[in-house]
């Protein structure tokens, strides 16, 4: 029998206004996967009047979305883009730089990409 790992794990923390995220993809997203997170993210920032947030996107164990899943997240960035202060990418392969620069296209923050983790941290704590 094979196992197929895919998602997305979140972890949030709210301090006053500031919200950081800690997101880890694994696999393929699909759009299931979207239908879940996506209320989550919606949930926590619902209730406050103007969020900045800074998050850390792991992307080391993702392969890419489905084509579904890939508007899902398109859509998000597009609903939540002007919340974001800071999204620290952090990957381990070249086609996940180039989808940070093009994320940074529909993000009101700034987008950066890392190959280690720490570094990564560091810079979301500037």
């Amino acid at each position: 029998m094979t196992v197929t790992r895919h998602g997305l794990s979140i972890g949030i923390e709210r301090v006053d206004q500031n919200f950081f995220l800690s997101l880890k993809a694994i696999g393929k997203l699909t759009h299931q996967d979207y239908q879940v997170i996506t209320p989550m993210i919606d949930a926590a920032l619902k209730e406050v009047a103007a969020p900045k947030i800074k998050a850390i996107f792991d992307v080391t164990e993702m392969q890419g979305w489905e084509l579904q899943a890939a508007w899902d997240d398109f859509k998000l960035g597009l609903k939540h883009g002007s919340e974001f202060e800071k999204i620290a990418l952090y990957g381990n392969k070249h086609w996940q730089e180039v989808i940070a620069n093009v994320g940074s296209w529909f993000i009101s923050g700034e987008v950066e990409y890392f190959e280690e983790y720490q570094q990564a941290l560091a810079w979301l704590n500037e």
